[in-house]
């Protein structure tokens, strides 16, 4: 089973492995610098301490 690119779903080359050329590597960058990629966080109400972390 081949892997495919996540940007246009080629087959992957080893030489730019996950992405299959240099277009779909810088593509994916730029997506990462202009903040398309984020993970939502919940913000608490102003002023709440946040939970302590524990082991």
């Amino acid at each position: 089973m081949s892997a495919a690119c996540p940007i246009c779903r080629k087959p992957v080359t080893a030489d730019y492995r996950p992405f299959c050329s240099k277009r779909c590597a810088d593509v994916d960058l730029q997506r990462w610098l202009r903040g398309a990629y984020a993970v939502p966080a919940v913000e608490g109400e102003e002023g709440e301490d946040p939970e302590p972390f524990e082991d």
